[in-house]
């Protein structure tokens, strides 16, 4: 086996080099880019960077909520189990498994992760809502707050896959003003928890002013 670099620090130092090279961002500002250096750095494709949608308050939004100490609520255990904790003074929501859900799931004919969105009705005003996995559960949250729910300060919405994840999305975008609040996702297929986990823990970085 040849040789290769160990140094996590200097592993990230170059590779933060690397993308700044490989990466268009002139059309985000400074604070943008941050975000969407990590979300490349995580899913190791530059050419996301064109799928890329962050409305023009949302970095100022999940600041907001964070200083405010507001909940941070994540559709599923993976997204959770990916943010910062450290850096967080309460722990991150989430209600998937929760006792009841998959009853209740099963009565209604929902998914269980529309299901326990129902759970963040008392948690979610001026929130950090972080929805990484699944589509149902982002179209479960904007149902509920057409319907009367106080909106989150920011949703980080970012499902992935082939069934309803790039119109979930592509509706995110296209009603999030409407609908009082602002958001960070990635138009079609692609997604998941560690981009949704990465966008959160950028933010936080931001905070701490911590730069790449």
């Amino acid at each position: 086996m040849d040789d290769y670099l160990k140094d996590p620090i200097e592993i990230e130092r170059r590779s933060f080099i690397q993308i700044r090279k490989l990466t268009e961002m002139e059309q985000f500002t400074e604070d943008q880019q941050q975000i969407v250096m990590r979300m490349v750095h995580t899913c190791g494709n530059p050419e996301i960077t064109t799928d890329i949608r962050i409305s023009e308050g949302a970095v100022t939004a999940g600041l907001v909520a964070l200083q405010n100490v507001s909940s941070v609520l994540c559709d599923v255990e993976m997204v959770k189990q990916g943010l910062t904790k450290r850096f967080l003074q309460q722990d991150p929501l989430c209600f998937l498994n929760d006792e009841g859900i998959v009853e209740a799931a099963r009565a209604t004919g929902n998914s269980r992760t529309m299901t326990a969105i129902d759970r963040w009705k008392d948690h979610v005003d001026g929130s950090i809502a972080i929805i990484g996995n699944a589509p149902t559960a982002l179209y479960r949250l904007m149902e509920l707050i057409e319907g009367g729910m106080p909106p989150p300060g920011l949703v980080i919405g970012i499902p992935v896959g082939f069934i309803g994840a790039a119109e979930s999305k592509d509706y995110l975008w296209k009603s999030h003003k409407n609908l009082g609040f602002e958001c960070i996702t990635v138009v079609g297929r692609t997604g998941g928890s560690a981009i949704a986990a990465a966008v959160f823990n950028t933010l936080v970085r931001l905070r701490r002013g911590l730069r790449f």
